[in-house]
């Protein structure tokens, strides 16, 4: 595992320990200590960006402030501000820690993930056929084929329920309701399906490779199967897609009902979301778990080929 990609915390315990003591009885008595210490961080990376928010909220208001004169980005206006500080209490701190809580449940055994992938699949089945049907121009400006969750979707139920699995997997519950406000608001105010596509989409996109890498550490799946869902091939550059999104987003002509009405629809799709996880029956820390001895074990053996290295040096 190349260290530029650790955390900075790893970092500094790999600089420690790369020095001439690094011999092999200090190893051994460290493992415990590393592996205690990589759980922890796991763990932190979730819980404590929230946390660092807070403290440098200060500092962060005073810098945009500053900058308030000059936007950034399509982000720092519009509608694509309007929903981004709009979702902000659903992204709390409680609800945030849900949302770690129920993905990292979902990763702590195949089963687990295989019904959230799943539920997933039902929601992106509905999502895009309604995305397709729609006459709503607002809706259709936003629905670029390089999203579409669907085909990699098909891949990923193959691998882990077999290639008849439409006989046998069914939604549930919670999925149900989420399929059914989907087709609910697509007949009644199909321009709510951008909030859709706004919390789905670009979530996917921010988090995908972070969210599919987890996944595929925890439960040791191969390279490629079974998250596929978390890989989009088509956007080479997802900073550059979202800036572009973002921009189209603020250009739909809306009055400020219609937008308060897309932010309200991203909250209750959020509120949604947790609902599928609350399902889910994993133990979170069994994942974390499995993630820090994975990362030990690539830790180690870095290690030893570092080691055989400075031998034969």
């Amino acid at each position: 595992l190349p260290s530029r990609s650790w955390p900075p915390c790893l970092r500094g315990l790999s600089i420690v320990l790369s020095n001439d003591l690094r011999t092999s009885p200090l190893r051994r008595g460290l493992r415990p200590c590393l592996m205690w210490s990589l759980a922890f961080t796991v763990a932190l990376a979730f819980v404590a960006p929230e946390r660092q928010f807070a403290r440098h909220a200060p500092v962060r208001s005073a810098i945009v402030a500053s900058t308030a004169a000059k936007p950034l980005s399509s982000r720092d206006t519009g509608l694509a501000l309007a929903l981004d500080d709009g979702t902000r209490k659903a992204h709390s701190l409680a609800e945030n820690t849900q949302f770690v809580t129920g993905f990292f449940s979902g990763i702590s055994t195949r089963e687990s993930f295989a019904a959230l992938v799943s539920s997933v699949y039902f929601v992106y089945e509905a999502m895009e056929d309604e995305f397709g049907k729609s006459e709503d121009a607002n809706v259709k400006a936003l629905d670029y084929p390089e999203l579409r969750r669907m085909p990699a979707l098909d891949l990923d139920m193959e691998f882990f329920y077999g290639p008849s699995w439409r006989e046998t997997v069914r939604p549930t519950a919670a999925t149900r309701l989420y399929v059914a406000r989907i087709r609910e608001i697509a007949r009644s105010q199909p321009l709510l399906l951008v909030g859709h596509q706004y919390t789905r989409y670009l979530g996917d996109l921010f988090g995908g490779q972070m969210m599919g890498g987890m996944a595929r550490r925890s439960l040791a799946l191969p390279d490629g199967l079974g998250t596929s869902f978390y890989t989009f091939d088509q956007i080479p550059e997802a900073k550059v897609f979202i800036e572009g999104w973002y921009s189209k987003l603020n250009d739909l002509p809306l009055s400020p009902s219609e937008k308060q009405m897309i932010v309200d629809e991203a909250n209750r799709v959020f509120s949604l979301n947790i609902a599928l996880f609350d399902e889910l029956d994993g133990s979170p820390l069994r994942a974390l778990w499995a993630l820090a001895v994975r990362a030990l074990a690539e830790f180690d053996a870095q290690f030893a080929r570092d080691w055989e290295a400075r031998r034969g040096n």
